[in-house]
């Protein structure tokens, strides 16, 4: 991760003072002679909550290119999964100089304080995927709830009537909860038939395969291995949860994931996973780049392209959203990520010799 620190005095302004001053010094400059990128000082501060999933650090590389191009500069610190970690970079971000920050929250409740810290420093906030539900705060996300419905959808398909088990994420993401919620949005009318009989439903802390995988084997002995699909609700856990079935011989259980991580849509490939909503996180990144860019200027949220209200939140709070559109991606369309440039041919079909998808099989 770039790491750019400037050493410089630091002048707090609000919205519309910061965008005067950005155009006087563009003004200073052009009467000067001096040709100069009026972007060029602002530094953006990324707060992650972690890198143990793959996708972030596609993020990562997706925001820094579009911030370069932008001219900005970048300050990144990782959490490493502790919220009181969290809290501590961002206060380092703040102190080091960024004139905006970017926050993907480990648990966006026990970082209110720290953000608030920084709105009264005049310094905008964007949650990025995750919601921070706080007034003033850009959310920049995919219609996570959208992805829950995809991923039902795919699965009732293969199952109309069976056993199900849902692993969901951590109960302190609000995505957790809206992914769930779309799941429901399909299968509720069903659940209340009997058509399906929902057998196990757990949160997963912090979304660890390492736990998914010991939950589902869990579940699985309770059940006496009579499980008919799994609505798993991101790559990373449908991992763990692949382990469980292949440790009992179960492979090819209907499942789901999200997220396009490349060894997932190797597992759709050969059939062992149903389907993973692929959410490009480079367009996420440079949208949330780019609206980095606007806001360390003097925009607003809602000046922002493509700016929604948006309060499906716990506490319906009306939220300035940019909200991206996912895919779901299963064997029948998996040319779609490689067309993208998302993943190479050849590590999409790594194993799948026996039974090619349509994606796999040689001209």
């Amino acid at each position: 991760m770039q790491t750019t620190i400037r050493h410089r005095p630091r002048i707090r302004l609000d919205g519309w003072a910061r965008h005067a001053a950005v155009q006087l010094a563009c003004a200073l400059v052009l009467a000067s002679g001096a040709a100069s990128d009026p972007t060029a000082e602002i530094t953006v501060g990324i707060s992650w909550s972690n890198f143990q999933e793959e996708r972030w650090k596609t993020d990562e590389r997706a925001i820094e290119t579009e911030l370069a191009r932008h001219g900005a500069k970048v300050l990144s610190a990782d959490a490493q999964s502790s919220v009181e970690k969290q809290t501590a970079d961002i206060e380092s971000l703040i102190a080091r100089g960024a004139d905006v920050l970017i926050v993907l929250p480990q648990d966006a409740d026990a970082l209110i304080p720290a953000i608030r810290s920084a709105q009264r420093e005049g310094i905008p906030v964007i949650a990025y995927d995750r919601l921070m539900e706080m007034p003033g705060v850009l959310y920049v996300s995919f219609d996570n709830r959208e992805v829950g419905r995809i991923q039902a959808r795919v699965i009732q398909e293969q199952v109309a009537r069976g056993r199900y088990i849902f692993i969901k994420g951590s109960p302190q993401d609000p995505n957790a909860h809206f992914v769930h919620a779309g799941q429901l949005d399909v299968l509720q009318p069903a659940i209340d038939s009997g058509a399906i009989d929902v057998v196990g439903d757990q949160f997963i802390d912090g979304w660890l395969p390492e736990v998914a995988q010991q939950t589902t084997d869990q579940l699985l002995t309770a059940n006496g291995d009579e499980v008919d699909a799994i609505v798993c609700s991101n790559d990373a856990m449908a991992g763990g949860v692949v382990a469980a079935l292949a440790a009992r011989g179960l492979h090819g259980t209907p499942l789901s994931g999200q997220d396009g991580d490349h060894a997932a849509l190797n597992r759709v490939a050969r059939g062992v996973q149903t389907v993973s909503v692929w959410k490009d996180s480079r367009s996420l990144g440079r949208a949330a780049a780019d609206a980095a860019v606007r806001l360390a200027e003097g925009a607003s949220p809602s000046d922002i392209p493509g700016t929604v209200t948006w309060s499906e939140g716990p506490r319906r709070l009306a939220v300035e959203s940019v909200l991206l559109t996912p895919v779901g991606v299963t064997r029948k369309n998996l040319e779609t990520v490689v067309d993208a440039g998302w993943i190479p041919r050849a590590a999409l079909c790594r194993g799948t010799e026996t039974s090619p998808p349509p994606a796999c099989k040689t001209p």
